[in-house]
């Protein structure tokens, strides 16, 4: 049998555990993770801060591609803006060339005429190569396919003129 106290103190402990749930919902307190990719816990800091990205492009490069790798980023002087994010790019006989190009127009719309296929967010850069949205799992005949936030990304930042460094 509970003695009053018992009861008291165990009342007390599920109002307290009650209480502190809710504060901790109604709120959640943001941290920076204990070390990159790790946890976040509140009220600790970092013990390892995080890096900053690096893209494989010189410093002239407004866009970087790595094919081995299937990333892509947006750069300013030499420092990653946005990125990386994640790309797909030519199959056997039709592979995405390395090189450095120029963006040479956008679309926010272009069909394609020679796989008769919608081309969103189209930033071309060397012919018939573009960036635009697309599976990122599938291979493509040349063309950088991205995610819908990649390619909104890439269209808003690129211009006609900027240069794009395609690397292995």
């Amino acid at each position: 049998m509970m003695s009053k106290r018992s009861l008291g103190l165990a009342a007390r402990s599920v109002v307290f555990v009650g209480v502190a749930a809710a504060g901790l919902t109604a709120a959640p307190a943001q941290a920076d993770p204990l070390w990159p990719g790790g946890p976040d816990v509140p009220g600790v800091p970092a013990i390892i801060p995080s890096l900053p990205a690096v893209a494989p492009c010189s410093a002239q490069a407004r866009a970087c591609l790595r094919l081995g790798t299937n990333e892509a980023w947006l750069m300013d002087n030499g420092k990653v803006t946005f990125g990386p994010t994640p790309i797909s790019h030519g199959m056997p006989g039709f592979e995405t060339p390395p090189g450095v190009f120029r963006v040479a127009f956008k679309e926010p719309f272009h069909w394609s005429t020679m796989h008769q296929a919608p081309m969103e967010y189209a930033i071309f850069f060397n012919g018939d190569i573009a960036f635009h949205i697309g599976p990122t799992d599938k291979k493509s005949h040349g063309c950088i396919r991205m995610t819908p936030d990649g390619a909104k990304q890439f269209f808003s930042y690129l211009n006609p003129g900027d240069v794009v460094e395609v690397v292995p």
